[in-house]
């Protein structure tokens, strides 16, 4: 099995100081990966806001029928009594004229960092929102696209070395589906330099909070990290990223939870039961940061154009998912609409108006958004309880606890399209608490039995 082998006396002192010394230099490498891999390292500080807010996307063009930064204002007290603590606007620069898509062009083909959409209205327009949004005591991020820009960018004319190039020398999309944009060249570190500078353009000329970053996983980590404390340095700012990478959040406040989202979808689909959600956040605790903000959501623009509405994917479901992205660990969203039961596809690329007909969900979102307010419970990040599992007698019931700081939220959930007697035993059920949609009185002790409706739900606060 071993060949007989001869070494001199000088290479014999190199190999014993060779073995002596590896388990050293292996414990030091064993040290470096777990530090990498730890899930609490380099985690942002969150704005002191951020605690216990929520995040609606606006759809600036499909918003009013003007489709402007002006006329979309007049909603903004509507928002905040309907307990907003976020307004994310989509995209508001200008969009690029050359293989533009539609007659109006996707928000994320981006013609000039540093100027505003004149389809929205001017820039003084932009800043006058942001002013009375903050008077109203509410936050203003904006979308950030770092990734690509329009054909027609303004930098492909200052600097052609800005964008990736193919073995011709030619601009080409990121994504062979993406054909409006081009693929920008991170290995240029001068870019670096000029996506900075825009970016604290927006901080510290129209006073915005933060920035939501379009696909920001195809961006370098490295320039999420290395650009965040210069940003901060002007005042500390929130970031949202989309993408839903655990290491993000060594530059981002929040990412995208669609896992959670594909287990809305797949639930309704009845190919998921309670026990894979009680799994998946068993999973995510111990796979994100324990500050970490996760997105939570039915709908936002991509699911609601290219998936479909809330309607369409998941049914007589619609409502109960609703409900349940504000009482499980992370931070709400609501998409443009979805307070009205937004029931269509938003077209994309053409301006179609929102219906605002109906307020169907506004109450319960005003409800439920009041309650995380105020309720310590419900906050983000690690500021809010843990999600703890109620032991009940149905696989279709989904039913948990948060607490924290004497404050307690019980949640129970049908997940099915049956109707369910539901028994759920725990000793922390006992107490005096309100219904929170009925605001009637219940004293638990530890069993309670009650019936819930398909798709139906009872949620208890203390």
């Amino acid at each position: 099995m071993f060949e007989r082998f001869f070494v001199s006396k000088d290479k014999m002192l190199i190999l014993i100081f060779v073995l002596i010394a590896l388990p050293l230099f292996t414990q030091c490498q064993s040290s470096n990966i777990t530090s990498q891999n730890s899930k609490d390292e380099n985690l942002v500080t969150h704005p002191s806001w951020s605690v216990n807010t929520t995040i609606y996307e606006v759809n600036v063009r499909q918003y009013t029928p003007e489709g402007t930064f002006k006329a979309f204002s007049s909603s903004l007290p509507k928002l905040k009594e309907m307990g907003i603590g976020i307004l994310w606007f989509m995209p508001i620069n200008p969009i690029g004229l050359l293989n533009r898509k539609g007659s109006l062009g996707s928000y994320y083909s981006v013609q000039d960092y540093t100027a505003v959409n004149p389809e929205f209205g001017t820039l003084e327009d932009f800043k006058s929102v942001v002013k009375q949004a903050h008077d109203l005591g509410m936050r203003v991020i904006i979308d950030w696209v770092a990734n690509h820009t329009s054909w027609d960018n303004v930098w492909t004319k200052t600097h052609p070395d800005f964008f990736t190039k193919d073995r011709n020398g030619k601009f080409f999309p990121p994504v062979a589906d993406w054909a409006d944009v081009i693929d920008l060249n991170y290995d240029n570190k001068e870019l670096w330099n000029y996506m900075r500078d825009a970016m604290k353009f927006w901080i510290e000329e129209c006073g915005i909070d933060g920035f939501r970053c379009d696909v920001a996983e195809m961006v370098p980590l490295e320039f999420w990290k290395w650009v965040r404390p210069q940003l901060d340095a002007i005042r500390p700012i929130f970031m949202l990223a989309e993408g839903n990478l655990p290491e993000l959040h060594q530059a981002f406040d929040m990412t995208y939870n669609w896992q959670l989202k594909d287990l809305f979808v797949n639930c309704a689909k009845g190919n998921k039961s309670a026990n894979d959600f009680y799994e998946y956040f068993k999973k995510e605790k111990s796979e994100y940061p324990t500050d970490s903000y996760r997105m939570v959501f039915t709908s936002n623009h991509d699911e609601n154009t290219w998936h479909g509405t809330d309607r369409e994917r998941f049914g007589d479901a619609a409502e109960t998912f609703a409900v349940l992205t504000c009482l499980v660990p992370g931070m709400p969203l609501v998409y443009s609409g979805q307070e009205a039961g937004l029931n269509k596809r938003l077209n994309f690329f053409e301006k179609d108006l929102i219906n605002w007909d109906d307020n169907v969900m506004r109450n319960y979102y005003a409800l439920l958004f009041k309650t995380k307010k105020e309720n310590k419970a419900l906050w983000n990040g690690a500021e809010g309880g843990e999600l703890q599992k109620i032991s009940v007698n149905d696989g279709n019931v989904f039913a948990f606890i948060r607490e924290r700081d004497n404050n307690k939220i019980i949640s129970i959930f049908n997940l099915s399209r049956e109707m369910k007697q539901v028994t759920i035993t725990s000793s922390k059920l006992e107490g005096a608490y309100k219904n929170l949609f009925t605001d009637s009185s219940v004293l638990l002790n530890t069993q309670y039995q009650l019936t819930l409706e398909p798709w139906g739900y009872r949620v208890f606060i203390k």
